[in-house]
């Protein structure tokens, strides 16, 4: 295709949306001239779908619940007015406390106000509110400093704490969790609050519990006279809830302007709503991924902002996307393996590191390019007329047609600028076109049985390791007579395995053999 041709492709294919200041280029993905017209009666499908949503429909039939992740940034779309006033009522009480915080009017014992927060939170709990608190970090003139336990991990966690060592007493505690069960967020609560008590402080004064009213954790937070609680909804999933409680009260507590990224979001919504396919970017979005992936995720999404502030876009990409549409059975209980497959860095950066496979190696992906037009920063020619950003915009042009020119296709989003307005209007691009994709490919977008599924399993190997270390004796066995002796011979793997983890950590004692079948374990 020649350049002229490039050029009228661009024009006849690129979706603007003026209101958002946003556009959406598809001219170098390589669908035919009929493909819209052809898949124009299953977007309307997805159309009433979506609309079947927002009214309310159970779109969750494992759980039978609704999913309403829209109303949050729109309360008068709710099916009642009672879920509307619960939204509003959050809202204006996270500001409100936000601003009490600020203003020292709520403080800690023994420290004048609060300067730092901490975050627990696991998956949406915590994507959502680390993506938003470092694209919109003012270095300087956040009202609190953030920081994040995202994992299980006790060393991860000691270098976070460790981070607050001297500020302890300046930091509130968010522990995000539904149900208050989820063991990342617990086992986090449980070592935060252990840092508190070693240094002499009092817990529950600078906790808050982010979760659903009548949770285990809501019942910890009443017992213990947390500083204060706010509401999960049983209607919005962790991967759709960065505009509830989740995302808005860390980042009102930062400083970020929550109002704006929730106009943003409903703005959004507004222009992805339109059953105008061509005018809908939400709806091309989806139709792209089912072109690529040939409608059974054959190709994965590469994503690459250019802008260090979306660094973290990718990753809160991966949950939305993969936990959403990543399904073993269709809603007719076919079995259908689907998803997309996401992943990504940021430009640059690609450049130096898998650009070169992208353009030249194993033609499995898709990208999609996010291009910010305004540089920010600091304006200083690098070389007489050219700035650092004239460098990084170059680079995203010269990658895309370096990639094109190979025969890879790539999606361009574009936006102004970097802000919270924008934040909001990216969120909800991408959760519009993954609903709408679920529709396409006939998947539930808003259950996740694979997850429930590795909880499980990660629940009988724990209560496995608990025989396991009853078993340990001063005498020495094999992972093979410790298994026979619990019954669990069917799981020797699994028993040496564990073996090995008490071993490392202290609390068992083993002595190698070049075969871990003759390895033996002992009570130390």
């Amino acid at each position: 295709m020649n350049a002229a041709d490039l050029w009228q492709r661009y024009r006849s294919h690129l979706c603007s949306a003026p209101s958002l200041d946003l556009t959406l280029d598809i001219s170098r993905m390589s669908f035919d001239a009929a493909f819209l017209e052809r898949m124009e009666p299953a977007m309307q499908r997805a159309y009433r779908a979506m609309d079947a949503l927002e009214k309310g429909a159970i779109a969750n039939p494992d759980e039978q619940r609704m999913v309403g992740h829209y109303w949050l940034r729109d309360p008068e779309r709710a099916p009642n007015p009672e879920i509307a006033k619960e939204i509003r009522d959050s809202v204006a009480n996270i500001q409100a406390f936000a601003a009490d915080i600020h203003s020292g009017k709520i403080k800690p014992p023994q420290a004048a106000r609060f300067t730092q927060f901490l975050s627990i939170g696991i998956g949406g709990s915590a994507l959502g509110p680390e993506f938003v608190a470092d694209a919109l970090h003012q270095p300087g003139r956040d009202r609190l400093k953030p920081h994040f336990i995202d994992n299980t991990d006790p060393d991860g966690m000691a270098r976070t704490l460790a981070e607050l060592d001297d500020k302890l007493n300046e930091t509130l505690v968010l522990v995000i969790s539904k149900s208050g069960g989820t063991p990342e967020p617990h086992n986090g609560m449980t070592v935060a609050a252990a840092a508190f008590k070693a240094a002499g402080l009092a817990f529950a004064p600078q906790a808050v519990a982010v979760t659903m009213f009548g949770s285990h954790l809501d019942k910890q937070a009443v017992g213990e006279k947390w500083l204060a609680r706010f509401p999960m909804f049983d209607w919005v999933g962790g991967r759709t809830s960065e505009l509830s409680a989740v995302g808005l009260v860390p980042g009102a507590l930062q400083g970020i302007d929550v109002n704006a990224m929730l106009a943003g979001a409903a703005a959004c919504d507004e222009v992805t709503r339109v059953p105008d396919t061509r005018r809908n970017p939400a709806a091309l979005l989806a139709l792209m991924w089912y072109h690529a992936t040939g409608g059974k995720g054959q190709k994965d999404m590469v994503v690459l902002p250019y802008k260090d502030r979306l660094l973290l876009f990718s990753r809160y990409l991966q949950q939305l996307v993969m936990e959403s549409l990543g399904k073993r059975l269709d809603l007719d209980g076919k079995r259908v393996d689907q998803g997309i497959s996401v992943y990504g860095n940021k430009g640059s950066t690609d450049q130096h590191a898998y650009v070169q496979q992208l353009r030249d190696g194993v033609n499995n992906f898709f990208i999609t390019f996010i291009r910010v037009l305004e540089s920010g920063g600091t304006p200083v020619e690098v070389q007489p007329g050219v700035g650092a950003g004239d460098y990084l915009h170059g680079f995203l042009l010269g990658t895309r047609a370096a990639l094109f020119d190979n025969d890879r296709q790539s999606l361009t989003i574009t936006v102004r600028r970097v802000e919270a307005r924008t934040i909001g209007i990216l969120i909800a691009l991408f959760e519009r076109a993954v609903g709408f994709y679920g529709t396409l490919v006939n998947v539930n977008a808003y259950h996740q049985p694979g997850v429930e599924a590795g909880k499980k399993a990660a629940a009988v190997v724990l209560e496995l390791q608990a025989k396991v270390a009853k078993a340990l004796s001063s005498t020495p066995h094999t992972a093979v007579q410790i298994a026979e002796s619990i019954g669990a011979i069917d799981a020797t793997e699994t028993v040496y395995l564990l073996l090995e983890h008490l071993a490392a950590n202290g609390r068992a004692k083993l002595t190698h053999a070049a075969d871990p079948g003759g390895s033996t374990f002992a009570t130390m």
